[in-house]
């Protein structure tokens, strides 16, 4: 490096200068330095032209990065700290987790993994940060700001469950909390870094611990400071506000528009064969920030208007037809169902050697780690009498004492308990999916109008529909509100639209530092019409073909009763 700074430095630099020049100048840095880089260093234009050629041509041949040939974006190239994260136990373990959950089982082009889409997010987050900061140099874009953001797309989905949106939205909800996986992808995140040694690596390419880490995260999941958001003051730690559009790229919650929805639109319909109106790459090339009051935001070309219309064109026709498809979504119930009832026969080891069960080893990542859709095999094909189980038991009974005290007979008594009850619901949870794997769901019955019903709601229809008495019907078939599943359906885009309405920013051709919204009826004659739909399906639990049948004409009639009432809704007052 010695013997070319003196050609590189203009002459007039002190040594002072030169000094300073060489400590600042590394093999990243020149990777990705602009003209505007090299010219501060004293570079004549034209020679830093001919430099970052060479540069980048060396960089091909001498770098330990790696390229992806992807189905969606093609061959997308990686820098080495990326590689680093992606060769990681936590990481790969996307690789075994479904990015739609149940909708293979109705698509089968669908079984794509977490694991793909996140790499293409990865990519697209740089594309877009590498786009802006070529357009646009004022902004300041540095090259560990466009790798903190590619390391945050890269690492958006690590705390995904089984199934995806199966493990967050239907089982846990059922079982324990409110939780949510964008808390426990910083959650892994820090894991990851931790337990594979990162931190040093990431000092080595100039990333500032712990703030660039502080960074990523609040990409990821978000600011944590919930008090700043609810009096409007800047909430992140990890960059200023000068850089509030950074946060844009990867999840953006002001309007919708991020690269986490370009790639999963694009490689959802590529995988479902359906085609896609939408061209995220109109977006990476007429993207641009403007300043919007105090902050900056990413704007677009009033031209795109159409363009992300069909953004959420695509993604409404995607829900209807494959997301909520009436046998997905069931399907999905049913993965849940299982879930449940083995849960807590399932164990997996975590820090320390400590257990947990399936809905618990979201709280240690070491066991959560291990939790992928592979429990789905595991719980299909479990033995009638678990290995696992008849070890435990055997080291209660050591652990009890003499077998003539009345301790004793109260552990056998709770080990014999505990073994019959692992069996039995074992059983049942291996039945369900054993039903998914040969077709035989729960059985479709119809649908209604209905919005989100409460537990208690759905109890309340369920002991309806049981002893509703069909005309006609003289067999005596009796139906119990536990052999019905309802199911709410919400194609609801509603809160998104109002969102892309009032906080998208476009600029013109002629004016590209002024930005502007569109009208309010303008944008609307663009988007889907329908802006919400609600309503639930009800479905058979039993196989019993008589009882299916029964049900069936309960809910007929329960159906035309409805039908012939003022409104036909489903709701408290009108179904009793």
């Amino acid at each position: 490096m010695d013997e070319y700074m003196d050609i590189f430095l203009d002459k007039k630099a002190t040594k002072e200068d030169v000094i300073q020049a060489k400590n600042n100048i590394t093999a990243v840095y020149l990777r990705d330095a602009t003209i505007a880089d090299l010219a501060s260093l004293g570079i004549d234009k034209k020679l830093a032209e001919e430099i970052l050629c060479l540069i980048r041509e060396c960089w091909k041949t001498t770098v330990q990065g790696k390229v992806f040939n992807d189905p969606v974006h093609g061959h997308v190239e990686f820098h080495p700290l990326l590689i680093k994260i992606i060769d990681t136990p936590q990481f790969q373990r996307l690789r075994y987790i479904k990015h739609l959950g149940g909708v293979g089982y109705v698509f089968p082009g669908a079984s794509h993994s977490r694991y793909e889409h996140s790499i293409g997010v990865g990519y697209l987050a740089g594309q877009l940060a590498q786009a802006l900061r070529t357009k646009q140099e004022d902004l300041d874009i540095t090259p560990e700001d466009i790798l903190c953001v590619q390391i945050a797309g890269l690492c958006h989905d690590l705390g995904h469950g089984p199934f995806s949106k199966v493990f967050e939205e239907i089982f846990l909800p059922q079982k324990c909390c409110d939780w949510k996986s964008k808390k426990a992808s910083a959650d892994m995140f820090d894991h990851l870094v931790k337990s594979n040694g990162l931190e040093k690596v990431m000092k080595d390419y100039k990333l500032d611990l712990p703030k660039d880490l502080e960074f990523i995260k609040e990409m990821i999941q978000g600011p944590e400071d919930t008090q700043a958001v609810a009096q409007s003051t800047w909430p992140y730690k990890g960059r200023t506000k000068d850089k509030s559009f950074l946060y844009e790229i990867v999840a953006n919650e002001k309007n919708g528009i991020d690269v986490v929805k370009f790639d999963y639109l694009a490689r959802d319909c590529y995988h479902l064969g359906i085609p896609q109106g939408f061209d995220y790459r109109r977006c990476l090339v007429f993207a641009r920030v403007c300043r919007v009051n105090s902050e900056r935001h990413i704007c677009f070309r009033d031209k795109e208007l159409d363009n992300l219309c069909n953004m959420f064109h695509t993604r409404s026709y995607l829900h209807r037809k494959a997301y909520q498809h009436r046998a997905t979504k069931i399907i999905e119930v049913m993965i849940s169902d299982a879930f449940s009832t083995a849960d807590e026969h399932i164990q997996i080891e975590g820090s320390g050697g400590e257990m947990f069960t399936l809905s618990t080893a979201k709280n240690d990542m070491e066991a959560y780690t291990k939790l992928t859709d592979h429990v789905f095999e595991k719980i299909l094909y479990s033995p009638s009498n678990p290995p696992e189980v008849i070890k435990m038991l055997q080291k209660e009974l050591e652990e009890t004492g003499s077998q003539t005290t009345d301790p004793y007979m109260e552990k056998k008594k709770e080990i014999i308990d505990k073994a019959l009850k692992s069996s039995e619901e074992m059983a049942q949870a291996r039945q369900i999916l054993h039903r998914i794997t040969t077709r035989k769901t729960y059985k479709f019955l119809g649908e209604r109008d209905a919005e989100r019903p409460t537990e208690e709601l759905i109890k309340s229809w369920k002991n309806q529909l049981a002893i509703f008495p069909p005309a006609g019907d003289t067999r005596q078939v009796t139906l119990r509100p536990e052999d019905l599943e309802i199911v709410h359906f919400n194609i609801g885009h509603g809160k998104q639209h109002e969102a892309f309405i009032s906080n998208t920013y476009f600029y013109t051709k002629r004016n590209p530092n002024r930005p502007f919204r569109f009208p309010r009826d303008k944008v609307l004659k663009h988007l889907p019409k329908l802006m919400s739909e609600q309503f639930i399906g009800v479905y058979c639990k039993n196989s019993d073909n008589e009882v299916v049948e029964a049900a069936q004409k309960k809910f007929d009639q329960w159906d035309e009763k409805l039908d012939s009432q003022d409104g036909g809704k489903a709701t408290p007052e009108n179904i009793t």
